[in-house]
Formats: C-alpha cells, sequence, structure tokens
C-alpha cells in the first residue's frame, strides 16, 4: 500500500530498522546497482539474473533457498555493509506531476505502530536526520539503477555472461542446485582485444567486472552457511 510520504497524514509515523525476518529481510538475494559491486563484494557473492524485460540485473546472494538469509543472526544483519535496495525500505520512490517523490509502503513490516523504531517527522513537521538518510539512500539508488542497464547491455555486447549452476551436497548424501543465475565469463573477458578493454576502462565498467568476478570467492561461504543451518 504505496502512499505519498507528507508531514500531515504520515506525522507519528515511525520505521523499525532492527534487522529480522519478521521485517521482511528473510529474502535469499537483493538488487544491486554497479556502483556498490564494490562494498558488496566485500561480503556476498554477486551474481545477475534476467530483469523480465530482455535483460539483466545484479543481485547480492544472501542464500541458496527463497526465503533464506543466511546472514540473519539472532543479533541481526551478519555482514558490514547492506545493499541499498534493503537499506531504502519501506520507502521507495515515485513520480508525481513528473517530479520524483518519497514513497512509503504502509503495509511493510517496518512500519511501526507504537513507540518503536525512529520517527519520520519532528513534532513541529520537520524532517528527522532518519529521512534524510533515507532521501540521500533512495536518491542514490535511483541513479545507480538508471546507469545500470548501460553496464548490462555491454556485457550482453561482449558475451561477458555466462549462466552457473551451484550444487550443494548435503551430509545426508542429497544434492541440491540453485540455477537461473549468471556470472562474469572470465575466459571470454581475458580473451578481448586491447581496444574492447580501454572502451571498457573508460566506461568505467572494469571495476565493477572484476569485483563480481573476486566476490564468488563468497560462495563456498555461503554454502558453508547453508550446510550448517541444515545441519
Amino acid at each position: 500500500m504505496l502512499q505519498l510520504l507528507n508531514n500531515i497524514t504520515h506525522k507519528d509515523l515511525r520505521v523499525v530498522t532492527q534487522r529480522g525476518a519478521q521485517w521482511g529481510d528473510n529474502v535469499m538475494s537483493a538488487l544491486i546497482t554497479p556502483d556498490e559491486f564494490r562494498s558488496v563484494q566485500a561480503h556476498y557473492p554477486i551474481l545477475f539474473q534476467p530483469d523480465g524485460e530482455g535483460g539483466y540485473q545484479a543481485v547480492a546472494l544472501f542464500g541458496l533457498e527463497q526465503g533464506q538469509n543466511l546472514f540473519l543472526t539472532a543479533d541481526g544483519w551478519d555482514a558490514e555493509y547492506l545493499p541499498l535496495s534493503m537499506q531504502r525500505l519501506p520507502f521507495s520512490i515515485g513520480v508525481t506531476n513528473g517530479e520524483l517523490r518519497m514513497m512509503v509502503d504502509m503495509a511493510s513490516p517496518r512500519i511501526s505502530h507504537g513507540a518503536e523504531g525512529e520517527a519520520v517527522f519532528l513534532p513541529h513537521g520537520g524532517t528527522t536526520d532518519f529521512i534524510e538518510n533515507a532521501n540521500t539512500v533512495l536518491r542514490t539508488l535511483h541513479e545507480g539503477l538508471e546507469a545500470a542497464p548501460e553496464f548490462m547491455q555491454a556485457l550482453v555486447a561482449h558475451e561477458l555472461l555466462e549462466s552457473v549452476r551451484i550444487e550443494v551436497e548435503r551430509p545426508d548424501g542429497s544434492r541440491g542446485e540453485l540455477v537461473g543465475f549468471f556470472i562474469i565469463h572470465e575466459e571470454r573477458l581475458a580473451s578481448l582485444d586491447a581496444a574492447t578493454i580501454g572502451l571498457l576502462h573508460e566506461a568505467d565498467y572494469l571495476q565493477p567486472i572484476y569485483m563480481a568476478i573476486a566476490s564468488l570467492s563468497h560462495l563456498p561461504a555461503l554454502i558453508r552457511r547453508h550446510l550448517a543451518l541444515n545441519a
């Protein structure tokens, strides 16, 4: 239930900032932008998946099953960086009369119906530091998503995406697999000529490409978390 955020209707609105399944964090992945890859790769595998519109989008992988987030613990979120698409909840950007406006999902489990959570507006109607920060997160995410399609198009144009199958063998001998995702095709990348590499560098695409490759070193640790949970 999206509503245009305003200091009259939402004068007493509070938002829970703690992390846990009860607040909607039990998701196996989250949308990320190439601008985030450097921060994301320090904690999560970066994969690519079809966006449903003929292109691709990048995601940070948190789990190996739908509804599974292996970074959630009794103490909250077990990683120092939280992707912007998770940080921004329950807020989003809408367009009203051609202008970008801040929207709030009143059906979100993060909406507080008591004294818990961070206040969105000050008693006299001004905005709190919390909502100013949320607005900055939204703006950064929006700009990143606006620029992402060109990056994805470059990956497709140079055939730099290959499908990946993530297999997990459980202690009882059963096997599971995760399909439908793509990773950077390292051999194809290595075979690109100097002119093409130069173009990718000029477009600032080389760093996120290498960050995505480096992030895959987290897959074994993610599988170990999964196996420990299901032991």
